[in-house]
């Protein structure tokens, strides 16, 4: 009864209302019910409760009162760099050192076993055969080994060799072994041919010289031997897990080894087109052509051209130029190439003609590698040796002859071979015959051994080589793979969910859902990942020392017969590459970040200017998937001046920066940027300071930035609270960090014991903290140790010095002084933050306002469910965090704390620490506020952030010195916010609304909405909001993106593909037969039978017509939901995005806030909360507004203006950068042309298994 009354009530409210509104005559206006005053009062109340709050419970005047003995100092930029640099370069000597070591051996160690007969029943310890002890052993063979019929010999079994592995944290907590090395064999190589495990034989004794270097240098990552047989020896072993169907691995197709075997290189290669290119031979030649392009990286230059009667690129808008083989370059190159069909008759002179133009117009322009140039033609036979073309274009300069010419001939029966090999053999390159696509790889491979001659020529000259940053073990292909598996997984959640909805799975509320959970997957781009290991690889070079050498070849006697004879013959053998890895993480540790300060960083440019690490270096979406072109994200990219430019039209400023980073100069310079964070939703305008230099000897360049008003000045202790005078004093430093409520940076380097590892890091540090109280300690002078070489003759030279230190006497540890001078102080400071015990205490503080009186006098329960607090905290400039937990008994909710220590332990680095410091220069007694994006989503309770920022002033100078704040539940926030508004903000004709100053809902009547984008919620205001300049819309654009376009079916004629697509292809069909099999078993089930034939039919088959008229609509509903059961072929596609977020204006007078609302022109009221970084909106709902605008910070695809068939790649060849070339280049030598080995045909047996297994698959799938 009550509820009829309450409604009755309601009807006749709203019908006056609309008869007063509309009676003529009459004036009264809605929107004038938002009284003004009213709400700037619910204002002013709730920003000196949540204040007073803030400032009580953190007792943040005692913090700043705590850190007034220390000082505050200038920043130099200059030195900064310098030092960072200094610090880097010698351990990346080291490095070198290592490899240097290994290369010179590895030389010798072949020299020396020339002569040794390969052991075909060698036992070695293979990475993805051995077994730990009490692992079950695969059993010998029961019956004699059979005869290979390809091969002519028995089928060799080799049990698998037993190793103990123990996990190590520097590897990753990888199992290895430090006694031994592992090798890896691709699928793709015989381990028992000859040259193969002899190559395996003599490389164990490579084992010596691994460990030397480990105990010469802990810090050293991976040591590896890349061979040029195919194999790969790894130090410390271990076992070869990844979690993929199909090992791609091949330490030849990786760039540390292709970057040394060869110096740079111009390459055009040119692919037979005609109509005799068709079936099997068409699908061999692109994959000939895509291997080629596998083996280039980031210094290599690439175009591809086809041709029958007219030559053409495959990528019309590259044209006549050559292309930096970039990733994604690279695979713009392969997706134009499936398209290739082959028509008309080749013209092989053109072809040629156009190739040698190619390359000469790149070196007059002095475009490309402006080193190596070769040309490699893939075809079915050339008519004849075009030797009128060699001779105008490459025989000018004898003995020199500057491009190369490899020739792959394709196709089982060829007759016009001689010519096309007549081509290779007279232009220093090599031929090839192949037959079928599982010998390619091997084929293809052969070409790096021939354009390393000049540097085996050499000798004496080995290159050292620092490759981009990519990620260890990964191929890029696996992106696709992965990609692939992952559309499969929301195919097979789109089925299930069909059984539980059913025809709800079309409803718009049900659609939603699924894409803002899909689009949040693919916007998942961690900057920090454990899924990839990032790194950079040093490698050099290993020769054959031999100059001459016994070959057994193939020789054609007459027309048909051919005949194996053996002779001596002059060689320039690459052996293979020796390197070690750097990963990205321990780079970063000798950055000393705490000297750089609250969003300031550094990172490393190499000379093509791409970035090797950046902040805003994101290679990951989804999670785990890493983008098709992540390793080529240029510094200009990531680096976004404020100057409201159009994208990809960057500032010459900025481009003048760059020319003058990658030529390693020394530079500073101030720059307006726009700083992006937290999952790019927020945004700060920023003035930064840049300084750059040299890292010596590699092609890097370090930058360091840090923000103008904050970042010129740092917080340093006196030298009275030196941590020596601190012992002296009496004072022990171990209790500044009792207790367990506290935590170090994890990612900072403190302290480093070398031969020793640690729990935690604050393991570590507390058992430096007990050395440094005991006699004879001393601060390292470096992190990095001298490479032996150099310290041998430095002391060599200087006989005053002493005896050059053996490495017993060498130190192992390391200590940042500076940081650890600064931490000691800081845990001195705030010692007491942990221990608070009462909320009773602290009466100075509290007396501050009659509110923090009312909160001192709470009893602790009745206080903690007034208010929600949970967790008080501080994180200091040092890198430490302390945090109380603040419960109502000792027995409540134990694990608090812990929670908020293992996500919130990067102190400086963490969001709600940088926006504290930014928000000191709006509001010096204020708080920042936030919850968690979609937390109204969530079904658990919301936690609110509140952080403030304490600054350190000495002599005109200020600082950042910590960072306090809490966290409490947004339900109590919820309460007080009703508590000030009363009912007002409860009835239906109001909405009120708390946003931050990034436009995101902190409070909402409607609790779904907490944490949504506003625009998303009322775009209509949110545009109002920016119009009368409230918040500012500012566009980041984001050049590191990943869009997915259509994908057509391939090509069904393909007989033979790479063992990853058959994969594939079986992955699809057994999820295909699981569904249906699942649909089959629910058909059985009741209330599922019923309607499953109207909805789904998983055969693909048409649906039986309905009868009766009336059931059209479930027809339509039907023929709707197919899109669900079929899969929606994607591929992966950089491009570029943009996203437009929004910041409030930080004027304090801005005149919008006195304001009053005015009818339904102007139907808000917008006030900020004092001491805050929030503002209260107040709407009229009576007032009419467009539901379909909604303004978004999501990312939008940006639409270049694109010519017909042009794409990204094409777009940002037109406007590519400058670039450093490599300082080494070898690219040719005067003996070589006594060297006249130079091709091979077709060998069969040494992939005979991957064949079957190509054809059964491709005969069955």
């Amino acid at each position: 009864m009550a509820l009829a009354i309450w409604a009755w009530r309601r009807l006749c409210l709203s019908l006056l209302i609309v008869f007063i509104y509309y009676a003529p005559g009459v004036s009264v206006l809605a929107a004038e019910n938002i009284n003004y005053n009213l709400v700037h009062s619910w204002a002013d109340k709730l920003g000196l409760e949540l204040f007073s709050l803030g400032d009580f419970i953190t007792r943040r005047k005692q913090v700043q009162e705590n850190f007034k003995e220390a000082k505050v100092v200038t920043r130099q930029g200059s030195v900064i760099v310098e030092g960072m640099a200094k610090e880097i370069e010698m351990m990346m000597d080291l490095k070198v050192s290592a490899v240097r070591r290994i290369m010179d051996t590895a030389e010798n160690t072949a020299l020396s076993h020339q002569n040794d007969m390969p052991d075909k029943m060698f036992s070695y310890y293979n990475a993805k055969e051995m077994a730990e002890p009490g692992e079950p052993t695969p059993p010998p063979p029961t019956t004699p080994p059979d005869m290979d019929d390809q091969i002519g010999e028995p089928l060799i079994y080799v049990p698998p060799k037993v190793l103990t592995l123990e996990p190590r944290p520097e590897f990753h907590n990888t199992p290895v072994n430090f006694s031994v090395s592992s090798v890896h064999v691709p699928v793709n190589v015989f381990d028992r041919a000859s040259d193969v495990i002899k190559a395996i034989q003599w490389s164990e004794n490579l084992d010596q010289i691994f460990r030397d270097n480990y105990k010469n240098d802990p810090s050293l990552s991976w040591q590896f031997f890349g061979s040029s047989t195919g194999f790969m020896r790894q130090f410390p072993a271990s076992k070869w897990k990844k979690d993929v169907p199909v090992d791609l691995y091949d330490c030849r197709l990786r760039s540390w080894y292709m970057e040394a075997a060869t110096s740079p290189k111009d390459v055009v290669i040119l692919m037979d087109g005609s109509g005799s290119m068709l079936g099997q031979r068409l699908d061999i030649a692109k994959h000939v052509v895509n291997t080629i392009l596998d083996t280039l990286g980031t210094n290599d230059f690439v175009n591809i051209f086809t041709f029958d009667n007219v030559v053409r690129p495959v990528v019309g808008c590259f044209e006549d130029t050559l292309i930096q083989a970039t990733l994604g370059n690279v695979r713009e190159l392969k997706e134009a190439l499936e398209g290739l069909t082959p028509t008309s008759i080749a013209n092989y002179t053109a072809a040629l003609l156009r190739a040698f133009e190619v390359l000469e117009d790149s070196k007059i322009n002095s475009n490309g590698a402006q080193c190596n140039q070769a040309i490699m033609i893939i075809g079915d036979g050339a008519p004849d040796t075009n030797e009128e073309v060699f001779q105008m274009h490459n025989w000018q300069k004898p003995p020199y002859k500057p491009v190369r010419v490899f020739t792959y001939l394709i196709g089982k029966e060829v007759s016009n071979w001689d010519d096309i090999r007549w081509m290779a053999c007279q232009n220093q390159g090599y031929y090839v015959h192949l037959s079928d696509t599982a010998e390619v790889r091997e084929m293809v491979l052969n070409y790096i051994p021939v354009m390393a001659r000049p540097l085996v020529l050499g000798r004496h000259d080995h290159p050292v080589i620092w490759t981009q940053v990519y990620a260890d073990l990964e191929d890029t292909k696996l992106s696709d793979y992965l990609w692939e598996i992952k559309q499969c997984e929301d195919q097979k959640a789109d089925v299930l969910q069909y059984f539980q909805v059913q025809e709800r799975m079309q409803e718009p509320q049900e659609k939603n859902k699924r894409n803002y959970q899909r689009l949040k997957e693919a916007l998942n781009q961690p900057v920090d990942s454990n899924v990839y290991q990032f790194m950079t690889t040093v490698s050099m070079p290993i020769y054959d020392r031999r100059e001459n050498a016994n070959i057994t070849e193939e020789v054609l006697i007459n027309e048909a017969l051919w005949e194996l004879q053996t002779r001596e013959t002059r060689i320039a053998n690459l052996l293979g590459v020796a390197g070690t890895d750097v990963p990205i993480n321990e780079i970063k540790k000798l950055l000393s970040p705490f000297m750089l300060g609250a969003n300031g960083y550094a990172f490393i440019v190499t000379n093509n200017g791409y970035v090797l690490f950046h902040p805003d270096f994101r290679p990951i979406f989804q999670g785990y998937i890493l983008k098709p072109a992540y390793n080529s994200v240029d510094m200009i990219e990531v680096e976004l001046l404020d100057d409201d430019r159009a994208p990809r039209d960057f500032n010459p400023v900025l481009m003048t920066i760059r020319d003058s980073i990658i030529k390693q100069h020394t530079g500073s310079k101030w720059m307006l940027v726009k700083n992006h964070f937290d999952e790019m939703k927020r945004v700060a305008r920023v003035k930064r300071q840049y300084y750059w230099t040299a890292i010596k000897n590699t092609p890097f360049t370090l930058v360091i930035t840090y923000p103008e008003r904050y970042g010129v000045s740092r917080v340093e202790p006196r030298a009275e609270h030196d941590i020596h005078r601190t012992y002296i004093t009496g004072k022990d430093i171990r209790s500044f960090f009792d207790g367990k409520r506290w935590k170090i940076h994890p990612d900072w380097l403190f302290c480093k014991q070398t031969n020793k590892t640690f729990r935690t890091p604050e393991t570590e540090l507390l058992y430096f903290v007990d050395r440094m109280s005991e006699p004879g300690w001393h601060w390292p002078s470096s992190r990095s140790a001298m490479p032996p070489e150099h310290a041998a003759a430095i002391y060599s030279n200087n006989s005053s010095a002493g005896r050059y230190p053996s490495i017993n006497d060498k130190e192992r540890y390391y200590c940042d002084r500076q940081l650890m001078q600064s931490l000691v102080f800081d845990a001195h400071a705030t010692t007491w933050f942990p221990n608070i015990t009462s909320i009773k205490e602290e009466k100075s503080v509290s007396a501050s306002s009659p509110i923090a009186v009312l909160m001192g006098l709470l009893p602790r329960h009745e206080f903690k469910a007034r208010f929600g607090i949970t967790v008080v905290f501080l994180a200091t400039h040092s890198g430490l965090t302390r945090w109380h937990e603040f419960h109502t008994n000792l027995g409540e909710q134990p694990g608090l704390g812990e929670s908020f220590s293992q996500h919130n332990k990067r102190a400086i680095d963490e969001i709600w620490y940088k926006r504290a410091v930014d928000q000191y220069f709006v509001n010096k007694e204020s708080f920042v506020y936030s919850v968690p994006f979609d937390a109204g989503e969530s079904e658990s309770e919301i936690i609110v952030t509140a952080s403030n920022a304490i600054f350190h002033n000495e002599s005109a100078k200020s600082a950042p010195a910590a960072v306090v704040g809490f966290q409490f539940q947004h339900s109590a926030f919820y309460k007080l916010f009703h508590n000030i508004t009363g009912n007002a903000c409860a009835v239906d004709d109001k909405d009120c609304y708390i946003l931050d100053n990034n436009g995101f809902v902190i409070i909402s009547t409607r609790v779904h909405e907490t944490g949504k984008f506003f625009g998303e919620v009322n775009g209509a205001i949110m545009k109002r909001l920016v119009e009368e300049k409230v918040y500012k819309r500012v566009i980041v654009y984001d050049y590191q993106a990943v869009c997915f376009e259509s994908k057509l079916n391939p090509n069904a004629s393909n007989m033979l593909l790479s063992p990853l697509i058959h994969v594939m292809r079986m992955g699809k069909w057994l999820l295909h037969t699981a569904l249906w099999y699942i649909v089959q078993l629910l058909r059985l089930t009741p209330g599922v039978a019923a309607n499953f034939n109207e909805y789904l039919d998983l055969n693909g088959s048409e649906p039986m017509p309905e009868p009766e008229m009336e059931h059209s609509n479930n027809n339509n509903k039907r023929n709707h939901w197919l899109q669900y059961i079929t899969l929606k072929h994607t591929r992966l596609k950089p491009c570029d995005m943009q996203r437009e977020l929004y910041t409030l204006y930080n004027e304090k007078d801005n005149v919008v806030y006195n304001m009053t609302a005015h009818a339904c022109e102007r139907p808000f009221v917008v006030l900020p909360i004092p001491n805050s970084n929030l503002i209260l909106l107040v709407i009229d709902q009576m007032c009419p507004r467009d539901p379909t605008l909604v303004l978004s910070v999501n990312p939008k695809v940006i639409n270049y203006p694109f010519a017909v068939n042009e794409t990204l790649s094409c777009y940002k060849h037109v406007r590519s950068f400058n670039r450093v070339r490599p300082a080494s280049c070898i690219s040719r030598h005067i003996n070589e042309s006594s060297i006249t080995l130079c091709g091979k045909g077709s060998v069969l047996y040494a992939n005979l298994a991957l064949l079957l297994l190509g054809l059964v698959l491709s005969r069955w799938l």
